[in-house]
């Protein structure tokens, strides 16, 4: 989210002197992405985040995409999945991906990393499905709890640290910078009038992370990039950072205070777009009062999918156009082949006046691919579902029922 924001000491001007207690300079340091063209965030670090002590060998983190499936839609079933490993990188899942996108599971048992971790070519969005805690990055503390979008621009070192209880996250990474709508936005950036969140919304770092330096010691950070893990040791940690300014640095906001555009007639996907990315949006679908025609219809219409790829997350409520479907289920339809309602969800929905679901939808404009570990979540029986007479299988939590 591009607004200045500041935290901690900083010198009156850049590039300047700057210096500590004892005589000695911070070191100054930019990070941002799109070279020097994007957003960046100067920090003032105790110890130069140069200084590498030990480089290990890389580990292959990537996940192998499916190419060769039949084209049809895809319900995959994940809530009985309520762990998935061990700490924040070791529970990740992908379960689609593509060249600017993947889409994964993460149910942690671990309440902390011990290590730090880097991606180096990719934003990271977490939707906080369940779970509460912070995050801890070199610009700060920024809290989270259930309905939080977590925005972690890439290349900012951080951990993940969660509360007592379960953990489900939706993790989204995007090798294109995260970005508000920008038809929300006039040419300085401001968010304007019709925007669904303002400025307002946003949680910056609210304060710096302090007392993570040992007189000695090894920090070890954790980076991902081009399909492998990194493992480099450092003899200072890099949240020994003083104070930054800048427009780069991650932020939450949350799904509740997204505030629906409503109309007389049903409104298209676009209407529920929160963010947005290179050859992909994620939208917000929220409790909304539904259109006001007195001939409306509020379940959505059958559409093709020519240009793009259309996911949805099931959060909470009951979704009305869908049967069977699971909270923490994905539903993908493919480009190529038109989807729409289930057989009686349009008929059903007349005269209905407000609905209260909560689900994360992404659409892509390239072709998506199921990975080899969403297999074990395929709902076989989904393809088939639109036929007379088909009776899915009943959701697996009561929330999604009427």
């Amino acid at each position: 989210m591009a607004f200045y924001h500041r935290l901690g000491q900083i010198p009156r001007k850049r590039h300047t002197q700057f210096r500590q207690p004892d005589g000695s300079l911070y070191s100054e340091q930019l990070v941002g992405t799109l070279g020097f063209h994007g957003v960046s965030s100067l920090l003032y670090h105790k110890h130069p985040p140069t200084e590498i002590r030990t480089v290990g060998q890389p580990e292959p983190f990537a996940p192998k995409l499916l190419k060769d499936r039949p084209l049809e839609p895809a319900h995959l079933r994940t809530l009985a999945q309520t762990t998935t490993g061990g700490d924040y990188l070791q529970a990740r899942q992908t379960m689609l991906g593509n060249a600017d996108v993947t889409l994964s599971i993460c149910n942690p048992t671990e309440r902390r990393m011990e290590y730090y971790y880097k991606n180096a070519l990719a934003d990271e969005v977490i939707f906080v499905h369940e779970g509460r805690g912070e995050l801890w990055s070199q610009l700060g503390k920024v809290k989270f709890e259930p309905g939080d979008y977590v925005i972690i621009p890439r290349t900012i070192i951080h951990q993940l640290h969660f509360e007592e209880g379960p953990v489900r996250l939706l993790i989204i990474e995007s090798f294109s910078p995260v970005e508000t709508c920008r038809r929300y936005r006039n040419h300085f950036g401001q968010l304007l009038e019709h925007s669904p969140y303002c400025e307002r919304d946003i949680r910056p770092p609210h304060e710096l992370v302090e007392g993570d330096e040992r007189e000695s010691g090894e920090y070890v950070v954790k980076i991902k990039k081009d399909g492998l893990l990194h493992t480099l040791t450092y003899g200072h940690s890099p949240f020994d950072v003083v104070g930054w300014d800048g427009y780069f640095y991650p932020y939450a906001t949350s799904i509740h205070d997204f505030e629906p555009i409503t109309g007389r007639l049903h409104q298209p996907p676009p209407v529920h777009q929160h963010f947005e990315g290179h050859n992909f949006v994620i939208c917000s679908f929220v409790p909304r009062l539904f259109d006001y025609h007195p001939l409306s219809i509020p379940a959505p219409y059958n559409h093709s999918n020519v240009d793009s790829d259309e996911v949805l997350y099931y959060v909470a409520g009951n979704f009305m156009s869908r049967k069977g479907v699971d909270l923490a289920s994905f539903t993908w339809h493919p480009s190529g082949i038109p989807h729409g309602p289930h057989p009686g969800t349009v008929e059903a929905s007349i005269g209905k006046k407000e609905t209260h679901e909560l689900a994360v939808m992404v659409d892509t404009f390239r072709p998506l691919y199921l990975t080899e570990a969403a297999l074990p979540y395929v709902d076989g029986r989904y393809p088939m579902s639109w036929q007379p007479g088909f009776v899915p299988d009943p959701p697996r939590s009561a929330d999604m029922m009427d």
